[in-house]
């Protein structure tokens, strides 16, 4: 497992870094204003909501990092804690995305629910409150079980949290990864299989969440892919192939040609940019957000 896969499976079992409100001068009338940042945001055609990881851009201190992207005109930041949400709100930036359980252990195996639906429910809870869109939550691996074992494991454990989440407004994602190369043994790795417990949960807030990396590698055939799911898409992220870098010409995937799939479908949701620049991050961010503003 490389550096980059500990550090986001750290952010996904819950970030707590704690963030006070500070009051910021405002340099042309020398006068406080407090819990709100004015910042100059980038005038983008708005087609595709955009939002960014921050787990990718960890050595940047958050209020820096949220500056920068409102600067770029981002609206939101992905996976994040509420101890964080504060200074999102300071920049008038929302959390995207709520991390919840751990990858490896999921709903597909039913020791797991108990734990995996208490900690659902709180970033449910979480999410609810501040008026955030969405909770992420996993398969878990397949540690033997077999595939429509999982499933059905899926579709019971999710059944059981689902109604709280319509309550409360929030919609469950749950993430396809590639277990080929990042997340050996992932269950939930191809489109069909995660979309069919969406259907058997039978929610409209049950949502998959297509990263565009991981499939890429698994199965291609992204922009029909979408087409045919778009129902069941509920939050986008990004990131180059090969190496899950820059989504420039260095790799393989046309993200132009993938966001314009994603407008034409009449996707509503975010997009998240999730890849590890290998250049100057701000500048690989600023470049992502460009791309991807068709």
């Amino acid at each position: 497992m490389n550096n980059n896969e500990i550090s986001r499976r750290s952010v996904i079992k819950g970030i707590t870094s704690s963030a006070a409100i500070l009051a910021a001068v405002n340099l042309g009338s020398n006068k406080i204003i407090a819990q709100e940042t004015k910042v100059q945001s980038a005038k983008l055609k708005g087609r595709i909501k955009q939002s960014v990881s921050k787990w990718c851009y960890g050595k940047i201190p958050l209020k820096d990092f949220c500056k920068s992207c409102v600067e770029m005109g981002i609206g939101g930041v992905d996976l994040v804690g509420s101890g964080d949400w504060p200074v999102l709100k300071e920049f008038g930036l929302i959390g995207t995305c709520t991390p919840s359980h751990g990858l490896p252990v999921g709903f597909n195996h039913k020791e797991n629910h108990e734990a995996c639906i208490k900690s659902v429910r709180d970033a449910i809870d979480k999410t609810s409150a501040a008026g955030y869109p969405n909770v992420i939550c996993f398969s878990g691996n397949r540690n033997g079980i077999s595939e429509d074992e999982g499933a059905a494991n899926c579709v019971e454990g999710l059944k059981k949290i689902i109604g709280y989440a319509e309550e409360k407004n929030v919609t469950l994602i749950l993430e396809l990864l590639n277990s080929k190369v990042n997340h050996k043994d992932y269950q939930a790795d191809h489109t069909a299989w995660a979309v069919d417990i969406c259907k058997k949960v039978g929610s409209p807030r049950m949502k998959v969440l297509y990263d565009i990396y991981h499939m890429q590698i698994m199965e291609g055939d992204i922009v029909r892919t979408i087409k045919e799911n778009v129902e069941y898409i509920g939050h986008v992220h990004t990131g180059g192939n090969p190496g899950r870098n820059e989504i420039d010409e260095t790799q393989e995937i046309n993200y132009k040609a993938v966001m314009l799939a994603l407008v034409e479908a009449k996707y509503t949701g975010w997009v998240a940019h999730e890849f590890v620049p290998k250049r100057d991050p701000l500048t690989s961010l600023k470049q992502a957000v460009e791309i991807c503003d068709v």
